[in-house]
């Protein structure tokens, strides 16, 4: 599925970005041959080289496409070429600025889709993913959620678990990729809101209550087929959202 082209505007090639803002970013893996060819010779060797060791076609274009694309977006921020941004990686292998700059960012995708979120000052985590049917939704929310989260969704109407189950997921590991944690962060040990309808919250962290406040999370709309979510660091900050265009 295409996103929806109208919803998002277009970005603006010198984005300004304020301390209360966070932008996202959404961009389309089904791209030109030309614009895939651009995108991979912006990439550093190590990302070519990351690229090439998919195995399947597919990903290794969607790794092109992606990495390409947020280069182009932090290049825009930054006043660069995107083959002339550089990284640094944090413990967890989460990507920064070298310097300690204060531009914060996160890029996922899934399926033919990407995301890529941009703060400043705050740490922010971006997750988007195309909604499929799962067949084993039941066990994985007993495996992997909190024990809220699983009585919550599996006493829903089972017309709207598949929805709530991606609500959950995409909430939980926008949050987790905002801490730069990873999977060193157990999926178990907080709770987000995840009824349809219902704000994006963080609603329990065990061992740590001042979480709740340390953090916020919005909703986004991808595009039919998708469902997203961003989690940033503070709160009072407002959500801009572009489309990613040449």
């Amino acid at each position: 599925m295409h996103p929806e082209p109208r919803s998002w505007p277009g970005g603006p090639p010198g984005p300004e970005l304020g301390p209360d803002e966070v932008h996202v970013w959404r961009a389309s893996l089904e791209l030109p041959a030309a614009t895939l060819e651009f995108l991979k010779a912006t990439l550093s060797p190590g990302e070519q080289a990351r690229g090439e060791r998919r195995r399947l076609e597919k990903a290794r274009r969607q790794y092109i496409a992606s990495h390409g694309v947020l280069r182009d977006i932090l290049g825009r921020y930054l006043g660069q070429g995107p083959g002339d941004v550089h990284f640094e990686y944090g413990e967890a292998g989460k990507p920064e600025l070298p310097g300690g700059h204060e531009l914060r960012f996160n890029l996922t995708h899934s399926h033919e889709m990407a995301l890529c979120a941009v703060a400043r000052g705050r740490e922010v985590g971006v997750d988007v993913e195309f909604i499929r049917p799962r067949p084993l939704l039941e066990q994985v929310a007993r495996r992997f959620f909190a024990d809220g989260e699983a009585r919550l969704l599996l006493a829903l109407p089972e017309s709207e678990r598949v929805e709530a189950f991606y609500h959950c997921w995409t909430r939980k590991e926008a949050y987790m990729k905002a801490k730069g944690l990873g999977l060193r962060l157990p999926l178990g040990s907080f709770e987000v809101s995840l009824r349809a309808g219902e704000p994006a919250a963080l609603l329990w962290v065990r061992d740590d209550p001042g979480e709740l406040s340390r953090w916020s999370m919005a909703s986004l709309d991808p595009g039919a087929g998708y469902i997203g979510a961003v989690a940033v660091q503070g709160s009072g900050w407002a959500l801009r959202r572009w489309e990613w265009e040449v």
